[in-house]
């Protein structure tokens, strides 16, 4: 019989498991935008680098066109969006009254 292991007990997993969920707090350093923009933009590369790899076997890696460019629209509208928002009046001030709010949560280290 196999012996199962609950992940939460072990320290190392406890810590992981909170700072991964402090990607999804409303008051955390994290920018999902720029995550979800950077997770498509590496979908990318590692497609261009299949793709430069079977050209050089002399395969053809075929990858429709929609596909390829909805990674596209997907980078750019996450980082453009991520980029108006840092320079957006409406978000300094958001981020001005959280401080207000929680003087010490950007300054925190969650360990």
């Amino acid at each position: 019989m196999a012996k199962t292991v609950d992940l939460t007990k072990l320290p190392e997993a406890n810590t992981m498991v909170s700072k991964f969920t402090q990607i999804f707090k409303d008051n955390n350093d994290w920018n999902e935008k720029t995550i979800i923009g950077f997770m498509s933009f590496a979908v990318m590369v590692i497609v261009a680098a299949v793709d430069l790899i079977t050209g050089l076997e002399g395969k053809n890696l075929e990858i429709k066109d929609y596909i390829y460019n909805s990674f596209v629209m997907l980078t750019l509208g996450s980082f453009g969006i991520a980029g108006l928002e840092k320079f957006s009046p409406v978000a300094k001030a958001r981020a001005e009254a959280s401080m207000a709010e929680c003087p010490n949560c950007s300054t925190e280290s969650v360990e």
